[in-house]
């Protein structure tokens, strides 16, 4: 399968890379190719003439959104919109990504595809107008919301996810804020990149909730990291309200996999599976979670 991925230096876009090593991959990042371009974009998608692009490429980060709005709608939004223009001219499939905060939080229950989406910020609000244009563009699309990621990078310096930012404060000796009233499922970029291998060689079109099993709060996340990896570091746990950020957060994210379900291929692991294989490729893996989990299977 020839397949053009954008926006390759993200984490998620570092795993599908390795995932579809067998296949003929043109990977992008945005220096390479902006998706602001709409003309650029035709071009590009016309020269490599992709079976399916995967488009990764966003602006991600819902304090940078609320601070640059016109920037985050040009890309989030308007630059999905160009890529699915692009899929209907060169007449391929459209693998978009898109994030859990086009839900608003409110309830403490899985949301699932059907749910109407009410995001409260400009990140969610972006994001849902690009799957606004994707699935109203493209009849061969595959909308793929995904939960709070970890996974492609591996050096703490750089950070580019919460376990490597908690490990890299841990070996600086520092102590890290973390709240204890937003739900959510940690999800490693692998087992998400893996799914998306497969969800794009079926003709089941539509959009789709990907993510790890189970659910937690970023508190008992950062445990988790701390305790498996062994980490001298101390954690304070923090409410929302005390967490003072310009985009607004959500309390509760946790995906409900009713298409995977459907397809009978709701079969990714527990978030606990995943970050222990993901402390693995790290190399800082040193213990079993010593601590009950049962704190954890509550419902918040």
């Amino acid at each position: 399968m020839r397949i053009l991925l954008l926006g390759r230096q993200g984490q998620l876009a570092t795993s599908l890379s390795a995932v579809l090593a067998e296949d003929d991959v043109v990977a992008l990042s945005h220096q390479e190719l902006d998706i602001c371009d709409a003309q650029r974009v035709a071009g590009m998608v016309k020269a490599v003439r992709p079976d399916v692009i995967i488009n990764t490429a966003a602006v991600r980060r819902p304090d940078a959104c609320e601070l640059a709005p016109e920037h985050a709608f040009a890309v989030n939004a308007l630059g999905a919109r160009n890529v699915a223009l692009a899929c209907v001219e060169a007449k391929c499939a459209l693998a978009h990504i898109s994030t859990d905060y086009v839900f608003d939080g409110m309830r403490r229950t899985p949301y699932f595809e059907e749910d109407p989406p009410n995001p409260v910020n400009v990140y969610g609000t972006s994001k849902l107008a690009g799957e606004i244009f994707v699935k109203q563009i493209v009849e061969r699309h595959y909308v793929i919301r995904t939960s709070p990621l970890f996974g492609g990078a591996t050096d703490p310096a750089r950070a580019s996810n919460f376990v490597l930012a908690l490990l890299r404060r841990a070996d600086d000796g520092l102590d890290t804020n973390v709240v204890t009233d937003q739900w959510m499922t940690p999800t490693y970029t692998l087992d998400v990149a893996r799914k998306i291998s497969w969800l794009i060689r079926r003709d089941t079109h539509g959009v789709y909730h990907i993510s790890n099993g189970g659910h937690c709060t970023w508190y008992e996340f950062a445990q988790a990291v701390a305790e498996k990896a062994l980490l001298r570091t101390r954690l304070i746990p923090i409410t929302t309200n005390e967490l003072v950020t310009p985009a607004r957060r959500i309390r509760y994210s946790v995906l409900g996999h009713g298409m995977l379900e459907r397809l009978e291929s709701n079969d990714l692991p527990h978030w606990e599976n995943a970050l222990e294989r993901y402390l693995q490729v790290l190399g800082r893996h040193r213990a079993p979670v010593i601590r009950t989990t049962e704190a954890r299977r509550k419902e918040p």
